[in-house]
């Protein structure tokens, strides 16, 4: 079946039984993740459940066309639906798809993700047609929607933003649904405790050009052991007039989710699942560095720098402390760890 722009939301919430097969595609990798997430989690509550869910590549299946039969097939452990889902999904697999929709498990959901298709693609065309299966297009929010978007995210952290903000994020930062999540988790944690009304002059601090470049050089250089970009960050930071207390807000954030991640990967996961259970998800343009970072830093150390920064949190605001040499110093010692 085809979905028209109206239908996605419905679908999404309620997916149509008949469907076994849902092909999310488009030039939006950030939004192809999410929505493939949310029709994940209509299946199953664990999206790493090692018994309800299995992960295939493009690459697999076309070595093993028998793999996909067999995954869906399968008969759960511990009982209920199964979900298949196959990451990089073209054309080539157009005669798979064909194959196993003839005959398709009314009990596991297969969910082929994949980028841009064009009209005449055969893998688009096979699901837009077929009675069993679904094509949901992942289009570039236009301006209107994505400031929807803005404006329930932010209420749903409790806060308000002027229109004059949401306007200019909406403007500045569309293009991919995951980067969006991102930078709004800037904002949120920019903001921390402070109840005021999120205005146009934090989003240009924190979203303008430099400063979301400045945040994530900092958070990057330090997790990835370069203390000379990484002072070269916080000085831009703080001549731009962004608050130490924000800065360090800014550190914990990102090392707090590298310690979630590693926490995982402890429990016996990957490290691409562990990365895919992070909320907003990596960026997919720094995925590369933060696997990097997770894989060099030990859950021992890392729980070590987070007690560090909350006390160093604490200090900053005790009167008549020097601020900005603390951080500096912090900044420093931690980025030069091996």
């Amino acid at each position: 079946m085809k979905l028209s722009y109206r239908d996605i939301e419905p679908f999404l919430q309620r997916p149509d039984p008949s469907a076994r097969v849902i092909l999310v595609y488009g030039p939006d990798n950030g939004l192809m993740r999410e929505r493939a997430d949310i029709l994940a989690r209509t299946v199953v509550e664990d999206l790493h459940d090692p018994f309800n869910v299995a992960l295939l590549s493009s690459d697999t299946l076309k070595d093993d066309p028998a793999r996909l039969s067999d995954e869906a097939n399968a008969i759960s452990m511990m009982g209920g639906n199964r979900l298949v889902r196959v990451e990089n999904a073209s054309d080539k697999l157009t005669p798979i798809i064909k194959e196993y929709l003839t005959n398709a498990s009314t009990q596991t959901l297969v969910i082929l993700e994949a980028d841009e298709l064009a009209a005449r693609s055969s893998l688009r065309g096979l699901c837009e047609r077929a009675k069993n299966a679904a094509a949901l297009p992942c289009y570039v929010d236009d301006d209107n929607a994505l400031g929807q978007i803005i404006r329930r995210t932010i209420q749903g952290e409790n806060r308000q933003i002027e229109p004059d903000a949401v306007n200019w994020l909406a403007a500045n930062i569309s293009g991919n649904r995951m980067k969006v999540r991102s930078e709004l988790e800037k904002i949120i944690t920019f903001k921390g405790r402070d109840p005021s009304i999120i205005s146009l002059k934090d989003v240009l601090e924190i979203c303008g050009q430099a400063g979301a470049q400045s945040i994530d050089d900092l958070v990057y250089s330090m997790g990835g052991n370069n203390p000379k970009l990484a002072l070269k960050a916080y000085q831009t930071l703080v001549d731009e007039g962004t608050s130490e207390v924000a800065v360090l807000r800014f550190i914990q954030n990102h090392f707090r989710r590298l310690h979630l991640a590693k926490s995982i990967t402890s429990e016996g996961r990957s490290v691409d699942e562990a990365m895919k259970s992070l909320m907003p998800p990596v960026f997919f343009k720094q995925e590369a560095d933060f696997k990097r970072q997770l894989q060099r830093w030990s859950l021992k150390s890392l729980t070590h720098i987070l007690t560090r920064l909350s006390e160093l949190e604490g200090q900053t605001k005790q009167s008549g402390m020097p601020v900005e040499t603390l951080c500096a110093q912090a900044i420093l010692s931690i980025s030069m760890v091996r």
